[in-house]
């Protein structure tokens, strides 16, 4: 069984840093695509970031040159840095992994509340 653990949620005030993490657990042979979505109350559950196997990033148009995304291969973990965080960035983040274990999997994190104050 293929799990993800997130970490590095909080909260934080406007303007300031946090970085999320995630690391995937269980019989993995490889992963395809990572990233972070969020979901904020009362809203639908929007992506964030994404990173290939190869390195390319995606990001959400509100975020972009705020947000990294990063991730380590060896280790399957993916990474979400953010800066210049706004009180509109508060939500449940979740990170996803599309993995190769027995079958190919699209596993989902527990999700972590990132909770920004003005």
């Amino acid at each position: 069984q293929v799990q993800l653990v997130e970490s590095g949620g909080g909260l934080v005030q406007a303007g300031g840093s946090l970085r999320l993490s995630c690391a995937a657990s269980g019989s993995i042979f490889s992963t395809n695509a990572m990233g972070w979505y969020r979901q904020a109350p009362g809203k639908q559950r929007e992506l964030v970031a994404t990173v290939t196997s190869g390195g390319s990033t995606n990001y959400a148009a509100s975020v972009k040159g705020r947000f990294t995304i990063s991730r380590d291969n060896a280790k399957n973990t993916v990474a979400l840095q953010m800066n210049s965080l706004k009180p509109e960035d508060t939500a449940v983040y979740y990170c996803n992994m599309l993995v190769v274990a027995d079958r190919n999997l699209e596993v989902w994190g527990q999700g972590t509340l990132v909770t920004v104050s003005s």
